[in-house]
């Protein structure tokens, strides 16, 4: 398990160093003498230190924490880390790629868990899991015990909510919460001791076809032996054979609407059993299957119809 800092900066050099220099910031200096500034500090640090909770730390010379990683989470939240309202976890591209990916965890002030796509708006359209807690106020935080206990507390340190109920707390055993390149919140059980193997104790959702969005425009997700697989739409091709979460592109010239002279002759291909985030230009009222497929052959501006 990896948790990333400055992820969507170009790599580190090889031979880059981590420096707390003489005026008190901790800075990556490269061997040609640029240096990078890691954490925004109000006061000179004096040291730093990497704790056994896996939070590195930065301290003034009185030994006050003047900066730490914990408050920055990128996909992972440690044991005793949390993550504040109004907070994110990204997830990363994919298991070798770091950089942001296409899934966001948010801690909303309402008091409300809810997992988003990246590039969308707080709004239960674009939802495709909560921890329904919405209406417990302001700054609740998502929090994770040692022993593996997830859950949310409010400003009144009250428990609202048992995301897992936690579990033994086991010496050579660490637990960490992880938003997944695939969209899913999971909570590990990390052995330190044997092999370092990783265990899934925890997930959001069975169901890896429930993010939004994880199979890219014009395709849609469908289980194959539990596992998630992407399929274009009739008559769209991979934009990227290689990559199927990148979406689909027409393999065929469409018409405009000028050109459309009754000579174009299109056809409806039906997709049964699938569900679609449907937000329709226009809805007909009390239709049947075929005169919904014909309107829709009809309408120049249809490419469409959910019946």
């Amino acid at each position: 398990m990896v948790v990333s800092g400055r992820r969507d900066d170009s790599p580190v050099p090889r031979n880059a160093t981590l420096l707390l220099n003489s005026e008190g910031r901790l800075v990556l200096q490269s061997t040609q003498g640029q240096d990078t500034n890691i954490a925004e500090i109000s006061s000179p640090g004096s040291s730093a230190s990497m704790l056994d909770s896996g939070n590195f730390v930065l301290y003034s010379s009185d030994k006050e924490i003047i900066w730490q990683s914990f408050d920055y989470p990128t996909d992972t939240l440690l044991p005793t880390q949390r993550l504040l309202a109004e907070q994110e976890l990204f997830s990363s591209i994919s298991e070798t790629d770091h950089s942001t990916g296409k899934f966001r965890l948010k801690m909303q002030q309402d008091g409300n868990l809810v997992q988003y796509p990246t590039e969308t708006s707080d709004t239960a359209a674009y939802s495709y899991w909560s921890s329904a807690t919405n209406g417990w106020g302001a700054n609740v935080t998502l929090n994770l015990d040692v022993d593996g206990r997830l859950y949310l507390l409010n400003s009144s340190n009250f428990n609202t909510e048992n995301l897992t109920e936690g579990y033994n707390a086991t010496r050579g055993i660490i637990y960490l919460a992880k938003l997944d390149s695939d969209g899913i919140l999971r909570l590990y059980s990390y052995n330190t001791r044997q092999d370092r193997a990783s265990t899934v104790v925890w997930e959001s959702s069975k169901n890896k076809c429930d993010p939004k969005g994880v199979c890219g425009f014009n395709s849609f997700c469908v289980l194959n032996d539990q596992k998630p697989e992407c399929r274009c739409l009739p008559g769209y091709s991979f934009v990227n054979q290689g990559n199927w979460t990148s979406g689909c592109e027409r393999n065929f010239t469409a018409e405009s609407c000028s050109k459309k002279n009754g000579s174009v002759k299109y056809m409806i291909q039906p997709l049964e059993n699938t569900r679609w985030e449907d937000l329709p230009y226009f809805v007909l009222s009390e239709t049947t299957k075929e005169d919904c497929q014909q309107a829709c052959l009809v309408d120049c501006n249809c490419e469409a119809a959910l019946f």
